[in-house]
């Protein structure tokens, strides 16, 4: 197995792509030459070395993988604790166009053609939203949110693209796996969804981020073992930069920041990658003439904070010099479920709307059951034509699992909520809350 490695002039940020079987060994210093001794390294036969012209950054994305034979390496790696400042090791592990590349695990054939996974809606046709996207459908301008139907106009010269069904229980059983996978390299580990996670690898590395970056190509190969995926990885030294880190060398990459090399890194990187950043705080930044991450490191944080508000202000100022201190801890327990449906046609009648409670409400049972959780609140959400929402809640006497009693709470709440008037309603959900752990079956009819 091959990888690419680019190397910055100060050798304090690299960035990988590939999978090494054996795992990442990393250059100890500059007299590493083509031919060196593999077996000894302890790594894969060959390892390709690239980069740009010297005093350059490469750009985002650059990898050199066209050559086989690896030409002379003109700078390794430093490694050891001396080679990066001690201080935190934080990893951000992503997942591939994750969706998409579960299809392809388990349909090998779709690999070579453009996959695109969407959300239907119950009204038919091309009704719905794009979920994600494979790289082949990527290239024709499909992506993530875009309406199926623009889809299909973009792959339109493409016979043989593919249109799939989200399948939500495949995902999370392979989202699973991959955390299983990874749950065990890490000193602190987060979930922040199926598709990603923050592991802290302080302690086991002594905050050294070469022995991070071997922790996270170790982390790489488990995950690919297991689920047959890849995944991108950011090494730096707080989640924020590792977030931004993993997508900088998609897909199947490995991105090292050092604090000494943090501002260089991010320099041409525009500010949307900020995490938190949308488009409408993009345009106004760039009206302001802040494009990219130098720009707004900067500019005056008094005048963001005057024309963003303190918090937004002083966090984007703070993003683009790289700092953070926000701690990877582990996540709180689930606080609640829901599940929303669009409606086959807008509508504000109750016989019409209340057909898809039974459905949303079977659903949520089956989710809180297999968590072994009881609920004692009830809600329903409205989504109406104008997108405005109203939402309603009821508390019930006590804590059950009772799909009945869901169902007939949900239905008296959308009662309610329809005699407050308003535009027809487009999307309709049901939500428990106020979960606590199932201690033994209260009831016989619990889990009817």
């Amino acid at each position: 197995m091959y990888t690419s490695i680019t190397l910055s002039p100060a050798r304090q940020w690299y960035s990988l792509s590939g999978s090494i079987r054996s795992g990442l060994t990393l250059i100890p210093d500059a007299s590493a030459v083509s031919g060196y001794d593999t077996a000894r390294a302890g790594r894969a036969p060959y390892i390709r070395h690239g980069g740009p012209t010297p005093g350059a950054f490469p750009p985002r994305g650059y990898h050199n993988n066209r050559s086989r034979r690896p030409p002379p390496v003109s700078a390794g790696i430093e490694g050891g604790a001396a080679a990066a400042r001690a201080g935190r090791a934080v990893l951000h592990v992503d997942f591939d166009y994750f969706y998409a590349q579960c299809e392809e695990a388990r349909k090998p054939e779709l690999k070579t053609r453009p996959v695109v996974v969407c959300v239907f809606s119950d009204r038919g046709g091309d009704s719905g939203a794009v979920a994600t996207a494979n790289y082949e459908a990527r290239r024709y301008g499909v992506k993530s949110g875009m309406p199926i139907a623009f889809a299909r106009r973009r792959l339109a010269a493409e016979p043989r693209a593919t249109f799939l069904p989200t399948d939500f229980g495949h995902y999370s059983d392979v989202s699973q796996a991959g955390m299983d996978a990874m749950r065990g390299f890490a000193d602190v580990f987060e979930y922040v969804g199926k598709d990603e996670a923050y592991l802290d690898v302080t302690r086991s590395t002594g905050g050294d981020l070469d022995r991070a970056a071997h922790t996270a190509q170790k982390i790489k190969n488990a995950v690919r073992e297991r689920t047959r995926l890849t995944c991108s990885v950011g090494v730096t030294p707080n989640k924020l930069l590792s977030k931004i880190a993993s997508d900088y060398n998609k897909p199947d990459g490995l991105t090292v920041v050092k604090p000494e090399m943090i501002h260089a890194f991010l320099e041409k990187i525009g500010v949307r990658d900020i995490p938190g950043i949308g488009g409408k705080t993009e345009k106004r930044l760039a009206e302001m003439g802040m494009r990219t991450m130098a720009e707004l490191r900067g500019a005056d944080v008094f005048e963001l904070q005057r024309e963003f508000g303190r918090k937004l202000g002083a966090y984007m100022h703070a993003a683009a010099a790289g700092q953070s201190d926000d701690p990877v801890a582990e996540r709180e327990p689930r606080v609640q479920y829901s599940r929303i449906a669009t409606l086959r046609r807008d509508s504000d009648e109750y016989d019409f709307l209340a057909e898809s409670l039974p459905g949303l409400c079977a659903d949520l049972h089956g989710a809180v059951t297999a968590d072994r959780k009881l609920f004692r609140s009830v809600g329903v959400q409205l989504v109406h034509a104008d997108m405005s929402q109203r939402t309603r809640t009821r508390m019930l006497r006590g804590p059950t699992a009772d799909q009945g009693e869901m169902r007939r709470a949900a239905e008296r709440l959308l009662r309610e909520a329809l005699g407050d008037g308003g535009e027809p309603v487009r999307r309709l959900g049901v939500r428990i809350a106020e979960l606590s752990d199932m201690r033994g079956q209260s009831s016989m009819d619990m889990f009817v």
